[in-house]
Order: structure tokens, then sequence, then C-alpha cells
């Protein structure tokens, strides 16, 4: 049996830039903003990667920003369902009227 890996998030964020979503990875990279930091457009779409492997080179290629979550001490970052209840809060918390 062969198994064949497909990339599908990438043509998916390629639709919502078409629609005028702003993309939003939630990762660590070198340039990646503090998520306090991070004034959030109404119109956002976050995106998150996989729990090891977090965002592909391809995904984070399309999007607009990064912002990371700020971890002092170890572990060095948190988990996933974690980290997006994080940004996801702060993102309401900059839109409170939905």
């Amino acid at each position: 049996m062969k198994l064949t890996i497909r990339n599908s998030l990438p043509p998916v964020l390629k639709v919502l830039k078409n629609e005028g979503f702003t993309l939003v990875g939630l990762e660590q990279t070198t340039n990646s903003t503090p998520l306090p930091d991070y004034p959030f457009p109404k119109k956002t779409a976050l995106i998150v990667g996989s729990e090891r492997e977090g965002l592909s080179d391809s995904c984070l290629a399309l999007l607009d920003a990064v912002v990371e979550i700020p971890v002092w001490g170890m572990p060095f970052s948190y988990n996933v369902a974690t980290a997006t209840s994080m940004a996801l809060y702060e993102y309401c918390r900059q839109h409170p009227d939905g």
C-alpha cells in the first residue's frame, strides 16, 4: 500500500486571503510578534500547526503575520490546544463587540 501525503492547507489559505482575511500563524519564528503586541485585524484567520511539527514552510510563506506566545522557563512552548485558546482569547479581548 502506497501512502500519499497531501498538503491541503496552502490552497485553503490562498482562498481565505483572496476573501480578504489576514492570515495570522501561531508559531515561534525569528520574525514572530509577541501575542500581546499584535493588533489583530477584525477579519483574521488564525492558522495553527500540528503539535510537534508546527506550520510547514509552505504555509508560513503564505501568512501575513506570525505571532508567538512568550514563554519563560521550561518547556519552551505550550501545547497546541492551550496556545490556540490563548490566541483566541487575545483576539476576542481586542474585538469584544464580535
